[in-house]
């Protein structure tokens, strides 16, 4: 086997030489192998793919130099490899580069011969041509972008109703085979010995041509041609996945971004299988903002007369039970701990006026809602933070929710519908969990940190948007003997910044609404008040908000 990466590679050429191209695109489990091959900060699907080939013992491969990252490649695994070949890919598309890509064609000819001690046929390698792939012929979801690792386009089509169709370069690679009258020109040639290279004359010509009029990668001088990807009516939405430190995708991305008038999402991944409950949200989110959720066939309990939502966070599980007329009859937040189910029913267990064989049905929703056996549907925060502001103040177009491990913006319509939505990447800074990492490091209580920010007399910058450097700076201000109130009040608006990117992205307008344990942090809320320009509204509960929401759609399903 001889393994690849790029679907600008030669790989019929190989299969005319008998060899078995494939392609090399899963994830990887860690790093753990590659961090002293390679800086941290290298493209993840490089490093998975120096992963992927010490693990499998892959001995022979076809590099094409698309970028810096697999240069490094060939540096790496030269010296643990049998034939490692680097084919150099013009980035224009013109007659020169054409030419170039036929001489590179040629050279790997040569070069593979001298290694396998093969010969090429050419019956073999017309064998290998494979037809483009037919447009679907039914609504999907398109994902573009860069490439998507085997793993993560697998949980994507488990997460979208519709069909998912990856248009990312590897996946839409497909040459048209050439016509009768060239086989027979090339037959002819092998049959006089006309074949320089080992190759039939002009073959590797024609080649050239149709890799490159395949549809163009990000890294090529034109990319017009990618047009042809959006160009369907049965695409109805768009997946755009990028990778980590690669940003050739990133500017397309944008460009989409302003022009289409589709459905779009940004996932961005390191080409591992880690954050698949964000994931879930993310997608589950943007899925239910364009009506496609997956409708559930619930039974009700026979005697119920409530109705109950469990929001199962990384820091908290809370629980709103409902009655018939919608009114909030019961509650309870506790510590999620290490498991999903065994927060959720601790948080059952907590009710104090309603018992839980009263209840009809149970919605979840949070992290964890898909991991919580005695719920009868689950629906993503997304949604349910939208339902249950709503519920609590009509009007609301924006909800600012900080959690636990994650910040969202989520952006209503004035008829209370997902319009569009933000969440913070893998990164705890402005979060719950970043406010109660500074609280212990000034040795003092949550309670305490949301409200001594209020009586600040130095406005301090608290610089660094990274909960490690963050502390650092806390501990060198404590140093320096500054005051508490005055470091908390730096802290506050270190979040409130970092929160209000998420609202810029949405197009985040008022009335705004708070949510999540974040929202009882007074000096936050103040802070971003100052930001927005107006006053957000903060209910009594605002931990109950998703819960709230998820109970409301129980009783939607009931009714």
């Amino acid at each position: 086997m001889i393994g690849y990466t790029c679907k600008y590679a030669p790989v019929e050429l190989l299969d005319g030489f008998g060899a078995d191209p494939e392609l090399i695109n899963e994830e990887a489990e860690d790093f753990e192998y590659v961090q002293d091959l390679m800086h941290m900060n290298m493209c993840g699907s490089i490093k998975a793919l120096v992963e992927s080939v010490h693990k499998r013992g892959i001995r022979e491969l076809l590099m094409v130099n698309c970028c810096d990252g697999t240069r490094r490649v060939c540096d790496v695994l030269r010296e643990q490899t049998d034939f490692l070949f680097l084919m150099d890919l013009p980035h224009a598309v013109n007659g020169c580069s054409r030419e170039h890509l036929a001489d590179e064609i040629r050279r790997l000819c040569s070069a593979y011969a001298a290694y396998s001690g093969q010969i090429f046929q050419l019956d073999r390698f017309l064998q290998a041509f494979l037809q483009p792939e037919d447009e679907p012929a039914e609504d999907y979801i398109g994902v573009l972008g860069a490439r998507v690792g085997d793993g993560l386009r697998e949980q994507l089509s488990d997460l979208v109703p519709l069909p998912v169709w990856d248009r990312t370069c590897c996946r839409i690679r497909g040459l048209e085979p050439p016509d009768d009258q060239l086989v027979q020109t090339w037959k002819e040639a092998e049959k006089t010995g006309k074949c320089p290279n080992g190759l039939p004359e002009g073959l590797a010509e024609w080649y050239a041509d149709r890799l490159m009029s395949q549809v163009p990668c990000m890294r090529m001088e034109d990319i017009t041609g990618r047009k042809a990807l959006l160009n369907d009516p049965h695409l109805k939405g768009i997946i755009y996945h990028t990778v980590k430190f690669c940003d050739y995708y990133g500017f397309e991305y944008e460009a989409l971004r302003k022009d289409t008038h589709l459905p779009m999402i940004k996932i961005e991944t390191d080409f591992t299988m880690q954050s698949e409950g964000q994931l879930s949200t993310r997608i589950g989110g943007f899925v239910e903002s364009m009506g496609l959720r997956k409708e559930r066939k619930v039974t009700m309990k026979k005697g119920g007369k409530y109705f109950a939502g469990i929001d199962s966070g990384s820091t908290t599980t809370n629980i709103a039970v409902l009655d018939a007329s919608g009114n909030l009859v019961d509650s309870a937040v506790v510590r999620t701990g290490a498991k999903a189910q065994k927060g959720a029913q601790k948080a059952l267990d907590a009710l104090q006026h309603v018992n839980p064989e009263e209840i009809s049905l149970i919605f979840a929703t949070g992290y964890g809602r898909m991991n919580i056996s005695f719920a009868d549907d689950d629906i993503t925060e997304i949604t349910c933070h939208a339902r249950g502001a709503r519920s609590l103040q009509p009007g609301i177009h924006t909800i600012i929710d900080i959690g636990g491990q994650d910040n969202k913006a989520i952006r209503l319509d004035d008829s209370g519908e997902v319009v569009n939505f933000a969440m913070n990447d893998k990164c705890a800074a402005g979060t719950g969990r970043f406010l109660e990492n500074m609280a212990k490091v000034l040795e003092i209580s949550l309670d305490e940190i949301s409200t001594a920010g209020l009586d600040w007399q130095e406005d301090l910058t608290i610089s660094s948007m990274c909960t490690v450097f963050a502390e650092s700076e806390v501990v060198s201000l404590i140093a320096d003997n500054k005051q508490i109130p005055d470091i908390v009040h730096g802290l506050d608006k270190s979040v409130a910044a970092k929160t209000m990117t998420l609202v810029h992205r949405t197009g985040g307008k008022g009335p705004y609404m708070m949510t999540g344990g974040g929202a009882r942090n007074i000096g936050v809320v103040r802070c971003i008040e100052d930001l927005v320009g107006e006053k957000i509204y903060v209910s009594e509960n605002p931990d109950l908000c998703g819960a709230i929401g998820a109970a409301l759609f129980a009783k939607d399903a009931a009714e």
